[in-house]
C-alpha cells in the first residue's frame, strides 16, 4: 500500500471516496487546500471525503546503502557532485543574466540618446516658429524701436538662462530673502477696522472700450483695452492724465518705474512711456500674449504666450534673452516675491512653478481637472501661493514648504474668480469674482481667513494701494473705482 501522490509506505493513510486511491494524509489535505481536486480522478475532493484506513504503523527500513562507512562516504561524494554540478549552473545562469542586464541598460541609454535628439529637433522646429512669426510681425508696418544684436534675434536661446541674468536673480533672492526675516508691518499700516470702513467711490466710467486689464505703479494705475486703448490716472487724485491708442489689442499690462510694458493679442510685449512714446518692442511670441510678470529686480519682465512659450526681457538693454516653452496651454503668471520662482497657470487645471534660473519646471501643483487658471498670486511670506479659476468659485491656497499636500486650505466665495491680491503684509486678500468684490483678512492666531469687506459689484481685476490704505478696482464695463478711508471724490 503507498501513497498515490509521494510513491512511498504512508505512515497515515487515507482512501478517497472520489478514486479510492491511497494517500499520505498529511500530503492530500495540503493538495485539496490548494486545489480542491482529487489528484488521481480530477474530481471536486473535500477533507470529509477522504477516510482513515487502520493499519499496522509502518516501519522503514533502513537503506542498505547507508549501513556501512564505505557506502556513508560515498553517498557524501554523490551529495557533494550535485552541489557542484547546481552551483556551476547558478554560475551559468548569473553570467547570462549579466549579459542580459548589460544588454537592457545599452538599450535603455540608445533610447535616451534617441528622446533627447528628438527632444533637441523639436525645440530647434519651435524656435523656427518663433523666428518665422517674428519675421512675420516685423514686416509689417511697424518698425522695431531697438535693433536687437544677433544673439538677441535668435529664437532658440541657451540653457540655462544666461550668467549674468542668472547672477541678478541670485543676488535679488538673496537679498530679498534675507530681509523677509527682518521685515514687520509698520504702524500706519490698515488694520482690518479700517479695510472694513472703506468708502467706494467712482472715477473713470469707461473710458478705454473693452478694457481688459489694470496695473497699478506708486504714482499712477493704467486700464488698457483690447481694442488698443490706454489710459493713465493719477492715484492721487483719480484724474486722467494721459490717454492713447496703441493701434493693437492689449491683453497684459505691467508697470516699470515710470513705464508701461504690454501685451498684445498679436504677441508683440512693448514698453512705452506713460504719454504713449514707445521705447522697446520684441516679437517673440506667435500667439496672444496671456500673461506679464515683473522680476523682483525691476531689470527683467517675464511674458507668457498661447503659442506654450515664455520669454525673459532685459528692459535696460532692451533685448530678450531667453525663450522657455511649458507643455500645456498657459493662462496666466506670476513671479515669487523673492524672484526665484515662476508659477504659470494653464487650461487643464494645473499651476506648473518654474526656476527662474534654471529655466525649467519644478513642480506642479493641481487646481482641478479641466478648471483653467485666472490669476495667481504669491504671498510676502514667500512660502503661499493662491489661485483662483474663471471656471470655479473658490480660492485654492498652497504652501511651497509641503511636498505630499500642498493645498492648505480654499475659500469658497460667490462667483467665479477673476484675480486675486494679497497686500504686502500678506494679511489682505482681494478677490474680484463675475458677481461682487471681497476682502478677507487672514487671523494668524486662528489660522483661517476671514471676510471684512464686501461690493456688490462685478470685477475682473484689482489692486492694493500702498500699506494697504486703497484698492483699486476695475469693473466689467472699463470702469475705475477707488475703495478706501480717503477715496477719490464721486
Amino acid at each position: 500500500m503507498l501513497c498515490a501522490i509521494s510513491g512511498e509506505a504512508p505512515e497515515e493513510p487515507v482512501v478517497s471516496k472520489k478514486s479510492g486511491a491511497v494517500f499520505e494524509k498529511r500530503l492530500i489535505e495540503k493538495y485539496v487546500e490548494e486545489n480542491g481536486k482529487d489528484p488521481v480522478s480530477g474530481e471536486e475532493l473535500d477533507l470529509e471525503d477522504l477516510l482513515p484506513i487502520r493499519s499496522a504503523r509502518t516501519v522503514r527500513p533502513r537503506p542498505p546503502t547507508l549501513t556501512s562507512i564505505p557506502a556513508l562516504l560515498s553517498q557524501f561524494q554523490n551529495e557533494w557532485d550535485s552541489l557542484a554540478i547546481e552551483t556551476y549552473n547558478l554560475r551559468e545562469q548569473l553570467a547570462r543574466t549579466r549579459e542580459e542586464l548589460a544588454t537592457a541598460l545599452y538599450q535603455h541609454d540608445a533610447a535616451v540618446r534617441v528622446i533627447a535628439r528628438l527632444t533637441k529637433e523639436r525645440d530647434q522646429a519651435r524656435s523656427a516658429l518663433a523666428r518665422i512669426g517674428e519675421e512675420h510681425s516685423n514686416s509689417d508696418s511697424w518698425e522695431s524701436v531697438h535693433t536687437l544684436n544677433d544673439d538677441a534675434k535668435m529664437a532658440a536661446y541657451p540653457e540655462p538662462v544666461p550668467k549674468y541674468a542668472g547672477e541678478i536673480m541670485n543676488k535679488t533672492l538673496q537679498k530679498l530673502s534675507t530681509l523677509r526675516r527682518k521685515r514687520t508691518i509698520s504702524d500706519d499700516w490698515s488694520t482690518p477696522d479700517d479695510v472694513a470702513t472703506f468708502q467706494l467711490a467712482r472715477k473713470s466710467d469707461s473710458t478705454v472700450t473693452e478694457a481688459s486689464a489694470l496695473a497699478m505703479a506708486p504714482f499712477f494705475s493704467v486700464v488698457a483695452g483690447r481694442t488698443g486703448g490706454i489710459a493713465v490716472y493719477t492715484n492721487e487724485s483719480g484724474s486722467m492724465a494721459h490717454h492713447f491708442d496703441a493701434e493693437c489689442p492689449i491683453t497684459q499690462v505691467t508697470t516699470h518705474g515710470l513705464h508701461i510694458v504690454v501685451g498684445t493679442a498679436t504677441g508683440e510685449v512693448r514698453v512705452l512711456k506713460t504719454d504713449g512714446t514707445e521705447l522697446a518692442r520684441w516679437a517673440k511670441h506667435t500667439a496672444p500674449v496671456v500673461g506679464l510678470a515683473m522680476h523682483p529686480s525691476s531689470q527683467f519682465v517675464v511674458s507668457v504666450s498661447q503659442d506654450r512659450s515664455y520669454v525673459y526681457y532685459d528692459l535696460f538693454s532692451s533685448r530678450a534673452v531667453y525663450q522657455g516653452f511649458i507643455d500645456a496651454d498657459p493662462t496666466t503668471c506670476a513671479i515669487h516675491p523673492d524672484g526665484n520662482l515662476f508659477a504659470v497657470g494653464t487650461r487643464d487645471g494645473k499651476i506648473r512653478v518654474y526656476g527662474l534660473v534654471e529655466g525649467k519646471e519644478l513642480a506642479w501643483y493641481e487646481y482641478g481637472p479641466e478648471q483653467p487658471i485666472s490669476t495667481i498670486t504669491f504671498s510676502e511670506n514667500g512660502y503661499w501661493f493662491l489661485a483662483g479659476s474663471n471656471a470655479t468659485p473658490r480660492v485654492a491656497i498652497y504652501d511651497l514648504r509641503k511636498k505630499d499636500s500642498p493645498m492648505v486650505g480654499e475659500l469658497v466665495v460667490n462667483g467665479d474668480v477673476r484675480c486675486l491680491e494679497l497686500d504686502r503684509s500678506g494679511l489682505f486678500l482681494a478677490i474680484a469674482t463675475s458677481t461682487n468684490v471681497m476682502v478677507y483678512h487672514y487671523l494668524k492666531s486662528e489660522k483661517r481667513w476671514q471676510e471684512v469687506l464686501e461690493y456688490k459689484e462685478q470685477a475682473q481685476a484689482l489692486h492694493w494701494g500702498d500699506k494697504a490704505k486703497s484698492l483699486v478696482i476695475l469693473d466689467d464695463q472699463g470702469g475705475l473705482s477707488m475703495a478706501g478711508s480717503k477715496p477719490w471724490s464721486a
